[in-house]
């Protein structure tokens, strides 16, 4: 992947500072513990408006900060402060053109010991330009032997900068196999996810999806794409475990999440998937999708958090 090309403004510990300033020392806990907490957030440009729209802030905000209790974690900012230094990174920047916000709450003291009561938290946020993360037009994935860690281990609801070693292990593993993707299972052996992106299946008309048991990341693109697809296209969603064959019988499957958005999956194990195209309800809730996440929606619209520009 490319380098990141980032805003010329980072929040850092307080302050607005420049991206470049915006570092940690190698004694910092986070570095060298993994307790870190992020999110990940896209931002749309919309021409018409001038404006990068900001794709469900409010609910990725909530997210982070219910998690804080899993790493007991405690900073002077107010989930609307956070919120606001979001907007604010963006209009900044500059961009006129999609980013990708990455909000990150970290132990920050100099502590030599893998503790998280009585170690300090702060909070630091920047802006990247982002195209697409993953090919939308389709994808070539592979079930990988690595599992993806237990609520009882490392919970993956909680955006852990130490658990994405996980992700990474699983990611690598199907690159050098020559796949796309990874798919993720469980220990007992039932499907969680992508490696850092939620899974659905379309079945005889119906999406079914793994449910929050299922050792996933309960993704704010998930949520979206339920609620798009019972509210506009009257489809049945169900959640339950899925396991590993049905993704070679399925009708159709698709990847969804803030970075990948709603990406088609062509093909599991070199078993094609359907026709091996784009499903026709992947098509049309891919397609809604992106017409939301650009303000044109006005039922959604709530979604989408205005950023104005910086001229």
């Amino acid at each position: 992947m490319p380098e990141m090309e980032a805003g010329r403004t980072a929040y850092f510990e307080g302050n607005y500072v420049p991206t470049e300033d915006a570092q940690v020392s190698i004694l910092t806990h986070a570095f060298n513990y993994g307790t870190g907490l992020f999110e990940g957030i896209r931002g749309y440009y919309n021409s018409e408006e001038d404006s990068v729209l900001i794709f469900r802030l409010r609910e990725h905000i909530d997210r982070m900060v219910r998690n804080f209790s899993i790493l007991k974690m405690d900073i002077p900012e107010s989930s609307e402060e956070l919120e606001r230094v979001c907007v604010e990174l963006v209009k900044r920047s500059g961009f006129r053109e999609d980013v990708y916000i990455r909000p990150i709450c970290y132990k920050n003291d100099r502590i030599l010991a893998p503790k998280l009561t009585g170690v300090g938290s702060k909070f630091c946020c920047y802006v990247i330009k982002l195209g697409d993360y993953v090919d939308v037009s389709g994808l070539d994935v592979g079930v990988v032997s690595w599992r993806r860690l237990s609520d009882n281990a490392i919970p993956s609801r909680a955006k852990t900068t130490g658990s994405y070693v996980n992700s990474a292990l699983a990611s690598d593993e199907a690159a050098q196999a020559g796949f796309d993707e990874a798919i993720v299972l469980r220990e007992d052996g039932s499907v969680a996810e992508g490696s850092a992106m939620n899974l659905f299946m379309v079945m005889d008309d119906t999406l079914i999806t793994p449910p929050p048991s299922s050792d996933i990341l309960v993704g704010i693109t998930r949520a979206t794409v339920m609620e798009l697809a019972r509210e506009e296209f009257g489809l049945d969603v169900v959640e339950r475990a899925v396991s590993r064959t049905e993704l070679y019988v399925c009708d159709e499957l698709f990847f969804c999440g803030t970075g990948a958005q709603i990406a088609p999956v062509r093909s599991v194990d070199r078993r094609l998937i359907g026709s091996g195209g784009t499903g026709p309800i992947t098509k049309k809730l891919q397609d809604f999708y992106f017409e939301v996440v650009q303000g044109r929606v006005e039922k959604y619209r709530h979604w989408c958090t205005p950023s104005g520009q910086s001229h």
